[in-house]
């Protein structure tokens, strides 16, 4: 298949699922709320650019589960399965292979700081989505990481197109430390809920709670409604 056919398909299954899930998205508390809780200019989505309860830093703080996973390109393969029509194993070619796209956002930690104005590049989920194409019955996703960490999604916000899956930080490959060789990020969520050294997203056809969020942590993990704990 040549190489515009490809991509046309792409974008054809990303507009059938940006049309799926249009209103859930567009109602979604992230870029919806009217009355959001935090200070400083409207950012993209009409919300204060500081959430409640956040500090602004200029470093990038490290927090993990005390692991950091060191795993060679060329042994690195990251798995989408689940409720989708097409499961796929990717390795670091293939995901290189997928459109890619840049992006400037910002990145509220639960722990109370923000990180304004980063710039990424990497493969929205939608469009890694539009490949494998969810079933009607997928709600959710489920992230696993390569250091077994777990976190959930709503499908209306990981199809949100500022949530990507980032391997380029600041014009620089992602360093491992946050993340690298490919991690997530949320940026209308709290940041746990982007997994770093991600493996495998699993499509489910329900919510299920992943390690904070078994740990007393929201599924939801709103910023601008403080919503940190179940």
């Amino acid at each position: 298949m040549a190489e515009s056919d490809k991509l046309q398909r792409i974008v054809d299954a990303r507009m059938k699922l940006k049309a799926r899930f249009e209103d859930k998205i567009r109602n979604s508390p992230s870029v919806a709320d009217n009355k959001p809780q935090g200070s400083g200019n409207p950012n993209r989505h009409g919300m204060p650019v500081v959430p409640v309860g956040q500090t602004i830093t200029t470093k990038w703080p490290v927090l993990d589960l005390g692991i950091e996973p060191d795993i060679p390109l060329i042994e690195w393969q990251l798995k989408v399965d689940g409720e989708v029509e097409h499961p796929l194993l990717l390795s670091w070619e293939d995901l290189m292979a997928l459109p890619q796209s840049e992006d400037q956002s910002d990145f509220h930690c639960v722990t109370s700081w923000s990180k304004l104005n980063m710039n990424w590049k990497g493969v929205r989920l939608l469009d890694l989505a539009a490949v494998a194409q969810p079933k009607d019955t997928a709600t959710h996703i489920l992230c696993h990481a390569y250091d077994d960490y777990t976190t959930n999604l709503s499908l209306e916000e990981a199809l949100k197109p500022d949530v990507l899956l980032v391997h380029t930080y600041e014009n620089a490959p992602l360093p491992k430390e946050h993340g690298g060789p490919l991690r997530i990020i949320t940026p209308q969520l709290y940041a746990w809920k982007g997994a770093k050294w991600i493996k495998r997203i699993e499509f489910l056809p329900a919510n299920k709670r992943g390690f904070w969020e078994e740990r007393g942590y929201s599924n939801t993990a709103y910023p601008w409604r403080n919503d940190r704990y179940s």
